[in-house]
């Protein structure tokens, strides 16, 4: 990596992503590279230095990443060499995410130096236990330290498998189409359960599409613009939104509400 100052935008959903960005920059500054965290969600991507290192930290979601999370790589300014590289965390297999990001990258003129995949506990579905879970962020960690020595070293790749890269795009591409229905926000539409919402508005300030209203002395009102990131399920003190395609209705956040605000 030519450049010791890295700005790292990320996206984290009940924190895992989270997890592993810290993890990166704490090997970062170890090694005299200083880095500032930006939120995908509160940045405005035509106003990246592109005198620096960028770098790109998301979850994986419908085999590949949230639609304002493509909104800003696709609205990344062109550049003339700017080194980016990236970090996702997944529960299993993406297959076409890493590809077709390194080629809108390419095509705007940065150069890619590395790209890392990192297995983390699911937070949709079928959630882990507390062992299970804990097992899975120590390694996923390990790796992300890896991750960031191996780009210092420029021993990082960041590839692309054309075939799979774009068969696994275009069904991705149709399950997000599918998730972001009207159709589907009416069947899976998340709401508070008033009995046990106590108005608190954390959902409020931590959904990332600005999808959750709530006026005062109101309960939260959901919208039809949810992206399925499960933070406003996972991180309810009062656990007042139920979620209805989990499986017993449990849920996963890898760090408290207290530390994802702190980040803020």
């Amino acid at each position: 990596m030519k450049e010791k100052t890295i700005d790292f935008y990320y996206f984290s959903g009940t924190g895992n992503t989270l997890l592993v960005v810290k993890k990166m920059k704490e090997t970062f500054q170890k090694n005299r590279t200083e880095v500032h965290l930006h939120r995908i969600e509160k940045s405005d991507p035509k106003r990246v230095n592109l005198s620096h290192t960028i770098g790109i930290g998301f979850p994986i979601a419908e085999l590949s990443t949230y639609p304002f999370v493509w909104d800003f790589i696709k609205s990344l300014p062109p550049a003339s060499g700017t080194e980016i590289f990236m970090v996702d965390t997944l529960a299993g297999f993406s297959g076409g995410i890493a590809g077709p990001i390194r080629e809108i990258v390419k095509k705007k003129g940065y150069e890619p130096i590395g790209a890392k995949e990192i297995i983390m506990p699911p937070n949709f579905f079928y959630i882990q236990n507390e062992e299970a879970s804990r097992k899975k962020v120590e390694k996923g960690l390990a790796k992300a330290e890896e991750h960031a020595n191996d780009i210092l070293n420029r021993k990082s790749k960041w590839g692309r498998v054309p075939v799979l890269s774009d068969a696994m795009s275009s069904v991705s591409s149709g399950l997000l189409k599918l998730s972001g229905s009207g159709l589907s926000q009416k069947w899976f539409n998340f709401q508070a359960d008033e009995s046990k919402c106590n108005n608190c508005g954390i959902c409020v300030d931590l959904c990332p599409t600005g999808n959750i209203k709530m006026e005062e002395g109101e309960y939260p009102e959901h919208g039809l613009n949810c992206e399925y990131c499960m933070r406003c399920v996972s991180f309810c003190p009062q656990q007042a939104i139920p979620c209805k395609f989990n499986y017993q209705g449990k849920t996963y956040q890898a760090v408290t509400v207290k530390e994802f605000l702190k980040n803020d």
